[in-house]
């Protein structure tokens, strides 16, 4: 069972909860003789020891954090490396590592994988950072086998970075906040809710880590209760889960929406650290005797039975057992929700998955930084060794997370027992997490453990008519699954044993294959670029007034970074921003594209000095319907920008790909406006890209799609931190005012956007 406190709580000696009520100081005071003060005990969470040790500012209610290390992967690291040295960039300041596991097939356009890799070697020479070639880490793998350290922090530019469970707090944000760590700058942010993670009890046997993901998920998710918080995993349940099985939970925590994730260390931490050649990296990691939590999510492991989280979000999260007794019932349930995501465009029925009154599915993957593991491989061994998946449709596929976990299968035969049971054994890669790797056929079902099952995630295309779903599932249970062919089972009706695999970690592959400088820059090497590698195109500065049209409309409860820039064979045009930009909202609002070009014409019109009005048709009449507005400016000047901004109710869950943002601005995108933002890390990335994350409350639109809002004096507000951002809407000759909010910035986030966007604030200083 898991449940949340409506108000705080008090953890004491790291054990027993007390939920914040009048009466808890007397209760506390009678248990330990002591009179608690909660400013004092909000002090004691392991996030708190770790924020101060490493924030800047002397304000530990307004942090300005730097890192310990950096992490990139292929689909990041070149444009971050190519902003950086927009902006002055001449040594890696701090160890930064860049990991291929995303563009690593190099199997789309040709060369340009391949040249982003080469670009990263070079990178990793000049600079003095570190280079693991493709095939042989996931990002998050290499991370914890490698750079984790207890007490540490690490940033990456992929979401799901997240080293909770060995003691680093670790945050995964768009690329721009790396750049600023490159550059000597800080991460600047307010001092977050902590909420306590409290376990109790053991998991029952079939039960994994992304059961116990999956169900935490589906109680906080849609509540928001740990939104842009940092989850700290406490309590006696802690101490019965073995290292990867924490960290098989902790990197799910970014499905929650929270900022961070922080798990108290134990001898088990320790033992991981010392298999891995680092013992002195461990330390141990506890809350103080009487902490404070500002909320706490109540975990019984002992309660949670194999979960299945259903298409097309990891939230919509049930019990296995429970989807094969109400089977018509869930897969209707799932084509209406295909319905909001996309309406009439294609023909999508799960019906025909009911063989015999049981779901019969598709295709079986375990993969990347949450199925990858050596303990969910091994047991998933265990449950299918001597069985067979059959000859029939269904397919099974594991990725192994880093070569060394490979390795250990290899050597002590469990590669070998998969292999004999039809199943296919593959390198370290994320493909199946993003759309690149094992895209099912058009209508098919395929049970993952990765990380996510949005829409098109795993590869489909709906602007072609194809689609296809993908449920979460632990790799134990989509080992029964494959056991029994194809039909839905969990692992709780395994009625064998599971072996003790123990692990021995070879580090010889990454010292013989890795390159490492050691932080010994090069400045002799040359860059190798491809001829896809471009640089970013020139960013206006904010200007005085802005008129922009709405370009898209989206309406759905949540939109997804994938559904603003899609993932999978974009990926190969990450390193190119115009090349990137024409993919932008493709397969969730196709006339995007063409609607933000149209508009950009203005504004390049005007910073050629032409007239706008001749290079947009319609926009004289806006014009002339906008002069009713006093002191609407005077096109001729440059007083007055042009641009597209996009409407969405909760824009930017999921990936903490920058691209979601920057591609917008490469159109003209000055704007979004949302009644809320799912994550922090895409608002971030707006703001680093010179774009005004506008709020709208909740309600009726004061404008549609295609109409035009008019920003007066947006600039002043900006600089001035006005509350309120005065706003008119400009449609059918008429002109209605209202009210937009910016929410809260920072002086320096401010100032990116004055300037248009990090690059040129960089340039500027």
């Amino acid at each position: 069972m898991i449940t949340t406190t409506k108000a705080g709580g008090w953890l004491i000696k790291g054990t027993e909860l007390i939920e914040d009520s009048n009466g808890a100081i007397e209760q506390i005071k009678a248990k330990t003789g002591v009179s608690a003060d909660k400013a004092s005990a909000k002090q004691g969470t392991i996030a708190y020891g770790i924020l101060k040790d490493h924030n800047t500012s002397g304000d530990m209610e307004k942090l300005q954090i730097k890192f310990d290390k950096l992490t990139s992967h292929d689909i990041t690291y070149v444009g971050i490396i190519q902003t950086a040295r927009a902006s002055g960039l001449e040594k890696f300041p701090i160890p930064y590592i860049l990991t291929n596991c995303h563009n690593s097939l190099c199997a789309v356009g040709g060369t340009i994988n391949e040249d982003d890799h080469m670009f990263g070697l070079t990178a990793a020479k000049k600079y003095g950072g570190m280079y693991v070639p493709p095939h042989q880490a996931v990002i998050h793998q290499f991370a914890r086998e490698m750079l984790a350290t207890s007490g540490g922090m690490i940033l990456g530019s992929d979401s799901h970075t997240r080293y909770g469970a060995l003691g680093t707090m670790a945050m995964g944000e768009g690329g721009p906040e790396l750049v600023k760590q490159l550059l000597g700058q800080t991460y600047d942010i307010k001092m977050p809710d902590v909420v306590a993670i409290y376990l109790t009890g053991e998991p029952v046997k079939g039960v994994g880590p992304q059961d116990v993901a999956i169900a935490i998920i589906g109680e906080v998710f849609k509540s928001g209760y740990v939104k842009n918080k940092v989850m700290e995993f406490v309590g006696p349940g802690v101490a019965g889960l073995s290292a990867d099985f924490r960290i098989g939970i902790d990197v799910m925590t970014t499905e929650t929406t929270c900022l961070s994730s922080i798990w108290q260390t134990d001898e088990k931490t320790e033992q991981f650290y010392e298999i891995h050649g680092r013992k002195s990296d461990y330390k141990k990691l506890a809350p103080a005797d009487i902490t404070y939590y500002d909320g706490v999510v109540k975990v019984d492991l002992s309660t949670i039975r194999p979960m299945i989280a259903m298409p097309f979000h990891p939230s919509i999260a049930y019990e296995i057992d429970f989807v094969n007794a109400n089977l018509e019932q869930m897969l209707h349930e799932t084509e209406e929700r295909a319905k909001v995501s996309f309406g009439d465009k294609i023909e999508y029925s799960l019906m025909d998955k009911i063989v015999d009154g049981k779901l019969l599915v598709d295709q079986g993957i375990i993969a990347g930084c949450a199925g990858g593991g050596y303990e969910n491989i091994c047991a998933a061994a265990d449950i299918m060794k001597d069985r067979y998946i059959g000859s029939d449709k269904f397919t099974m596929s594991i990725y192994p997370a880093s070569t060394p976990i490979y390795m250990e299968l290899l050597r002590n035969g469990v590669a070998a027992e998969l292999l004999e049971t039809g199943t296919i054994l593959k390198t370290a890669f994320c493909g199946p997490c993003f759309g690149a790797g094992d895209t099912p056929a058009n209508n098919a079902f395929s049970i993952r453990h990765s990380t996510r099952n949005f829409p098109n995630r795993e590869g489909s295309k709906v602007q072609n008519g194809q689609i296809s779903s993908v449920a979460l599932m632990d790799a134990r249970s989509i080992a029964a699954t494959a056991a029994n062919k194809g039909f839905l089972t969990p692992a709780t009706e395994f009625d064998g044993e599971y072996r003790e695999h123990l692990y021995h970690f070879d580090s010889a592959i990454y010292a013989n294959r890795v390159f490492d400088s050691k932080g010994i820059a090069d400045p002799s090497t040359e860059l190798q670029f491809g001829p896809n590698i471009k640089d970013w195109p020139k960013m206006e500065k904010l200007p005085e007034n802005l008129l922009l049209q709405v370009v898209s409309e989206i309406h759905d409860p949540v939109t997804t970074t994938d559904e603003l820039i899609p993932s999978g064979e974009t990926s190969s045009y990450r390193s190119n921003p115009q090349g990137l930009a024409e993919f932008t909202l493709s397969r969730k609002d196709p006339e995007y594209v063409g609607r933000a070009k149209t508009i950009q014409k203005a504004e390049t019109a005007l910073v050629k000095g032409d007239h706008p009005c001749h290079a947009v048709d319609g926009l004289k009449d806006i014009i002339h319907t906008a002069k009713e507005i006093k002191d609407f400016g005077d096109p001729n000047t440059d007083v007055i920008g042009f641009g597209s901004t996009i409407f969405a109710v909760k824009p930017g869950d999921g990936s903490a790909r920058e691209q979601a943002a920057s591609c917008q601005k490469v159109l003209g995108g000055w704007a979004n406006i949302a009644n809320e933002y799912a994550t922090k890390r895409y608002r971030s990335n707006l703001i680093n890209w010179g774009m005004l994350p506008l709020l709208i409350p909740e309600g009726e639109l004061p404008f549609a799609n295609l109409d035009y809002i008019y920003l007066p004096g947006i600039r002043e507000a900006v600089e001035g931190k006005a509350d309120v951002i005065k706003a008119y809407a400009i449609s059918g000759g008429k002109t209605k005012e209202f009210d937009l909010t910016l929410g809260d910035l920072t002086d320096r986030e401010r100032k990116i956007i004055l300037d248009g966007c990090l690059i040129n604030f960089n340039r500027q200083k």
